[in-house]
């Protein structure tokens, strides 16, 4: 009975991993190991099997954020999260609606998530998404359920003034306004593609020391818009591929040259549907699980 039990409730143990670390693959791992743990419970003694792994999970995590930090001081340049494709176990969540599951796994939210500090992110992730009751919260985080509730509102308040509380759903069809993004730039249409960008489009990349990237954040319309020009004629000269890809429940595009994946392209969109962020994955080592489950061939539909 341990597997079968498991395996019901590893999405969400996966879903919380990475919104509490923002990596895909240390979600795996700590999933890995809540279940090295829960194979060696006597299941008699466990009345909430999910209550139990969740609590397990949670604090798997909180003792892998102290060496995730410190990690991420030496890390190379911007760190994103890794991106995940529509299908990933990682994107599973509680009893939340689609729409909004899709702005909650955003980057601006999983970036604004990880600058709570890791108690005040465990009790707003736990209570508003997983939807765990305070007397649980309480013995998860070892506070009191009055603590939790001020580490669950402090949260949410700090959200609230990074405008990340109700991330924008952008109208109409989030995949069209890639398709448009990648005509604009297969046309040479730089003033079609700066009508796609909001004026304070800011374009970050991740290259984690092992592939060329900016070290910082670029903004402005302008220098984005001829920045995004000179990737796409490097990559034309390359004969690479732009394929339409949802990631983490935004437009986006991946990169293929031949078999290899170049990079993947999040965009982020306001609220009257212009891009406002460019999240661009080019480190490999987060780029492998898209490679190794078959996301967005490079020969598939929607391939520039």
């Amino acid at each position: 009975m341990h597997l079968p039990l498991f395996m019901q409730h590893r999405p969400r143990l996966l879903a919380l991993g990475y919104r509490m670390l923002g990596s895909r693959a240390e979600a795996q791992d700590l999933a890995q190991e809540a279940w090295l743990r829960w194979s060696e419970c006597d299941l008699e003694g466990i009345a909430a099997p999910g209550a139990y792994l969740t609590q397990l999970m949670a604090r798997l995590c909180l003792d892998q954020i102290k060496s995730a930090r410190r990690r991420r001081e030496q890390y190379v340049g911007v760190w994103l999260p890794e991106p995940l494709a529509d299908g990933d176990d990682c994107l599973a969540a509680g009893p939340e609606q689609l729409a909004e599951r899709a702005q909650q796994l955003s980057y601006a939210y999983l970036l604004a998530l990880q600058r709570l500090e890791p108690l005040e992110r465990a009790a707003f992730l736990l209570r508003e998404v997983f939807d765990v009751e305070y007397p649980q919260l309480a013995a998860i985080l070892q506070r009191s359920q009055a603590a939790c509730r001020q580490l669950a509102s402090r949260a949410r308040r700090r959200l609230q003034d990074g405008g990340q509380a109700v991330p924008a759903r952008p109208p109409g069809d989030p995949q069209a306004l890639a398709a448009a993004f990648v005509d604009a730039l297969q046309g040479g249409d730089v003033d079609r593609l700066a009508g796609l960008l909001a004026m304070d489009v800011r374009y970050q990349a991740d290259g984690g020391g092992k592939a060329l990237a900016l070290p910082a954040p670029l903004a402005g319309r302008r220098a984005v818009s001829r920045l995004l020009r000179g990737l796409w004629r490097r990559s034309e000269r390359k004969g690479a591929a732009w394929c339409a890809q949802r990631l983490n429940g935004m437009p986006g595009v991946l990169v293929w040259e031949e078999e290899r994946l170049l990079m993947s392209v999040a965009l982020q969109c306001d609220a009257v549907g212009r891009v406002s962020g460019l999240y661009v994955m080019r480190n490999p080592d987060k780029l492998a699980h898209l490679t190794a489950g078959g996301c967005g061939q490079k020969r598939s539909n929607g391939c520039r």
